[in-house]
């Protein structure tokens, strides 16, 4: 056995508040997307943090005393990918790789046995545009993730990723060598669900104190501390409880 099949690791980024602000262009896109598809005006979204597509768009739809059938819902997600492909120019105005990103990816990659993909609420299509747009996709194996319309419910996500990166790189990858990174209970409790080790990045709306309550392994303020990230992501296959690095 080499070294590298010994010490196996799938990484997997969240990316909006993550890696990424995307200046506000996916909620504009979700409006105009939303009058297309239901000829009225977007009123409320539902919740966004953590949250896949498919749960957004359903939820939306209910905020507004509709009915989100299957075929609704498929049709308002197709019409949200339409809407923020066509403002791919104003999401690179607007929007930024947040800081340490493109650093952490980086080095990641130099790791002998470590894989990165992206576990992501968002639909692929725009999980590689967002990636595209901002120069983060070119160590991310886009065919070993899971992506906001591949589940409802944001820990489901799982077992896609480890379906498709056990076919890409012929290992059978479980939590003991998965490490999934974001900025949100939802990413921690997604990782706890499948016994997986958890990096939490204080970088969107939920603070280091409530990212650490909610059981992960480590919490950083940010990505800016390359080898602090390193250092988190190989912490071993039986972490410590949840430490905040300042």
């Amino acid at each position: 056995m080499t070294s590298a099949q010994a010490h196996r690791r799938l990484v997997l980024w969240d990316i909006d508040h993550t890696l990424i602000d995307g200046g506000g262009v996916s909620r504009e896109a979700y409006a105009a997307a939303f009058s297309r598809v239901t000829g009225q005006p977007l009123r409320e979204m539902a919740d966004m943090s953590g949250r896949t597509e498919l749960a957004i768009s359903t939820d939306t739809l209910r905020l507004h005393g509709l009915t989100p059938d299957p075929a609704m819902v498929e049709r308002f997600t197709a019409a949200v990918a339409e809407e923020l492909h066509a403002r791919e120019e104003a999401l690179a105005s607007a929007g930024r790789p947040l800081p340490g990103a493109r650093a952490a990816i980086s080095a990641l990659s130099s790791i002998e046995g470590t894989h990165q993909s992206l576990l992501t609420g968002n639909m692929r299509s725009l999980a590689e545009l967002k990636m595209r747009v901002f120069g983060l996709a070119e160590h991310i194996d886009f065919e070993a993730g899971a992506y906001g319309d591949d589940d409802v419910e944001r820990p489901a996500l799982l077992a896609h990723a480890w379906r498709r990166a056990r076919s890409r790189h012929c290992h059978r990858y479980t939590g003991r060598d998965t490490v999934i990174i974001g900025d949100t209970v939802l990413d921690v409790a997604t990782a706890k669900a499948g016994g997986a080790r958890s990096i939490a990045v204080a970088t969107g709306t939920t603070s280091a104190a409530e990212l650490a309550a909610s059981g992960a392994d480590v919490v950083l303020p940010d990505l800016t501390d390359t080898a602090a990230l390193v250092a988190a992501v190989g912490g071993g296959d039986h972490p410590a409880p949840a430490s905040i690095t300042p």
